[in-house]
């Protein structure tokens, strides 16, 4: 495991615990080094949808922990924000939300010679879903086995 996935996993594990209680959903981490910096990306959901003040409260509060408990070492930039339109899909819950919808995904280890998908979520049952593409066709993947997935934004005609 790199430096920067562990630094995410624990930070994905303090912002789980924290955001709850202050009514937030946690929906992905990341943490990558871009244009010369460390940059730390937190993304947030709540009912309604988040505000510009939710965020800087999360950055505040997130913050402090995250320095209290000393798990960056260097410097870096916290960014808070909503996951936007084409938001990650993380937990069966996430799936579980967006059925009926278009998602992209991105499985660990081939299935049937792929390793990407496009289409229309149609379950989500026991830890696999069902994923309509190409047409009609239901291709069945383990949730286990999904590196990414994403909502894919469907534009009106």
């Amino acid at each position: 495991m790199t430096e920067a996935k562990r630094i995410a996993d624990k930070v994905f594990l303090f912002a789980e615990s924290l955001l709850p209680g202050i009514g937030m959903d946690l929906i992905d981490v990341e943490f990558r080094f871009e244009s010369g910096r460390w940059v730390l990306r937190v993304f947030i959901d709540k009912e309604g949808g988040v505000t510009l003040d939710d965020c800087a409260r999360v950055s505040r509060e997130l913050g402090d922990l995250i320095e209290t408990e000393d798990i960056i070492n260097y410097h870096y930039e916290l960014e808070v924000s909503s996951p936007g339109l084409d938001r990650p899909l993380k937990k069966e819950r996430d799936f579980l939300c967006s059925i009926g919808k278009m998602v992209t995904i991105k499985m660990s280890v081939p299935i049937d010679k792929r390793r990407n998908f496009t289409g229309r979520l149609a379950n989500v049952s026991e830890g696999v879903i069902d994923l309509l593409v190409d047409g009609n066709n239901t291709v069945h993947l383990p949730l286990k086995g999904i590196d990414k997935a994403r909502l894919k934004y469907e534009f009106d005609n």
